[in-house]
């Protein structure tokens, strides 16, 4: 008889995340505020990760959300800086903020 070795298996977890839209942001997603699940094999959660799910979930989103001077990330009130990825925790409050005009 022979055995088998079990196969170790990723380990999956799965977060949920409350989401913010502002401004543009707010038109192009069509909702003010939102509650994403987001799973994670192996590595964290994070928000390139957000990102991409936010592109999917919202068609018309994803050319602002997948760009970073189109929409900045603040993560429980916290401003992510351009070009950084952090890690996320199941309920963080993440806000979506385009550029303020003004004059």
């Amino acid at each position: 008889m022979t055995s088998h070795a079990a196969t170790p298996q990723p380990s999956s977890s799965t977060i949920t995340i409350a989401v913010l839209f502002f401004a543009s942001a707010r038109e192009a997603a069509g909702v003010s505020s939102s509650s994403l699940a987001l799973e994670s094999t192996d590595s964290a959660v994070n928000t390139k990760m957000l990102r991409a799910k936010l592109a999917s979930t919202y068609p018309k989103l994803a050319a602002l959300v997948q760009d970073e001077e189109s929409i900045t990330l603040a993560v429980n009130e916290e401003y992510v800086p351009s070009g950084e990825n952090w890690k996320l925790k199941d309920g963080d409050t993440v806000a979506l903020i385009p550029p303020i005009s003004g004059g």
